[in-house]
């Protein structure tokens, strides 16, 4: 599963937070995005906005990507973790009571989420496609491939076979094993599973159509304890800290950057599906390249020419940070006659919410060696302090307002 991005926009009563990668979490998750937007939006207290056709998912008020993971862990247990074995490949089921299970894909366990949870309420209303239609999909794929051989499920015929009245019914929900005991739902779904199985690998088993030993998930105590590690190998990612990117002298920045300064008539299209191209497009060494590189003298005049490219890269304080500190190495080395202009650049950046206040102000609050030799960083910083002066000036101000 990548790890959670947000972007914080816009300010004061309009602040918001935009999670960039939804899609991309909650399609790892085996879950709708709506499900992880609106949990955020319940525990947070805040409203949410979900927007599927422009992938665009916000929750109002200013929140932090640590905070929403640690948000995200909690959903994880709650929503998605088997209960009994802890494995995230699960699927919610909507039970004829009302009810919400997680059905385990590793243990066949079925186990209950709780139902006092608002997101409960919400799933039951807008339950996943894969709950609305286990029957629909178990019709369609038993008739899969009219001439092929007859599914068997534990040695007992199905429909087409001619044995024990199976095709009725009768001793399917035996041959399943009963996975839990429960009504007859229990035993629809497990065939379901096993027939989609058989119909989606029925191409590759010419020679094992009958091969039984295929179809059960393997419950020995050393086959348990592998997937249970492979769980928490999985969790232990949503800890990694991101604050240094590894490939720091990857040879794919400096391509990126030469071919930017090569190409006169690249556009920022262009430079996208390039970034995209050489698998850097979500790093925030990008956009410290893309900094050196697309302004010249004139960057006041640029940075909104090269707003919606810029806005498409940044997301998060990284990412932030990053555009800072290529700016700082531009004019610092290159243009330093234009340091005098750094109030009006930082304003740009600001203006159209490329850098949040938090960001530049910290930026602002000491020189660093990282991007250029503390002498130059000094510089810099010094001709920013009228804009961090206008920026702690208008905080002052909407302050005393509020009060």
């Amino acid at each position: 599963m990548p790890l959670l991005i947000s972007k914080i926009e816009g300010r004061g009563n309009g602040i918001r937070t935009a999670v960039v990668n939804t899609s991309d979490v909650a399609r790892a998750l085996s879950r709708p995005p709506s499900y992880v937007i609106k949990f955020f939006g319940f525990e947070l207290g805040a409203q949410t906005s979900i927007s599927e056709a422009s992938d665009r998912y916000i929750v109002n008020g200013a929140h932090d990507a640590p905070k929403l993971q640690d948000l995200l862990d909690v959903f994880i247990a709650k929503f998605v973790l088997c209960s009994a074995c802890k494995n995230p490949e699960t699927d919610i089921i909507v039970l004829k009571d009302g009810n919400l299970t997680r059905d385990c894909k590793a243990c066949g366990q079925r186990t209950l989420i709780d139902p006092r949870h608002k997101l409960s309420s919400f799933i039951l209303k807008n339950p996943p496609s894969s709950a609305k239609g286990k029957k629909k999909a178990a019709t369609a794929s038993a008739h899969v491939g009219g001439g092929v051989s007859p599914l068997t499920i534990n040695g007992t015929g199905t429909e087409g076979s001619g044995e024990d009245g199976a095709a009725n019914g009768a001793d399917v929900s035996g041959a399943t094993n009963g996975a839990d005991g429960e009504d007859g739902d229990n035993s629809d779904d497990e065939l379901t599973r096993r027939i989609n199985a058989e119909a989606s690998t029925l191409p590759e088993l010419d020679d094992a159509a009958d091969d039984d030993d295929n179809w059960a998930a393997d419950m020995s105590e050393e086959a348990i304890r592998a997937r249970q590690k492979e769980v928490e190998k999985s969790l232990a990612v949503l800890n990694i800290d991101d604050d240094d990117e590894e490939g720091a002298d990857d040879v794919r920045y400096t391509d990126f950057g030469e071919w930017i300064e090569c190409t006169e008539d690249a556009t920022d299209v262009d430079i996208y599906k390039k970034a995209c191209d050489l698998g850097i497009s979500t790093k925030h060494r990008t956009v410290q390249v893309l900094a050196q590189t697309l302004f010249t003298e004139e960057i006041v005049k640029e940075i909104p020419e090269h707003a919606g490219l810029l806005g498409k890269l940044i997301t998060s304080k990284n990412h932030e940070k990053a555009l800072l500190g290529g700016i700082e190495r531009l004019i610092g080395l290159q243009y330093p006659d234009k340091i005098k202009d750094v109030p009006n650049v930082l304003f740009k950046l600001y203006d159209h919410d490329l850098v949040c206040e938090e960001v530049v102000t910290k930026w602002g609050s000491r020189a660093s060696k990282k991007y250029v030799d503390k002498e130059v960083s000094k510089k810099v910083r010094k001709a920013a302090k009228p804009f961090l002066e206008w920026l702690e000036e208008a905080d002052s101000e909407s302050e005393e307002e509020s009060d």
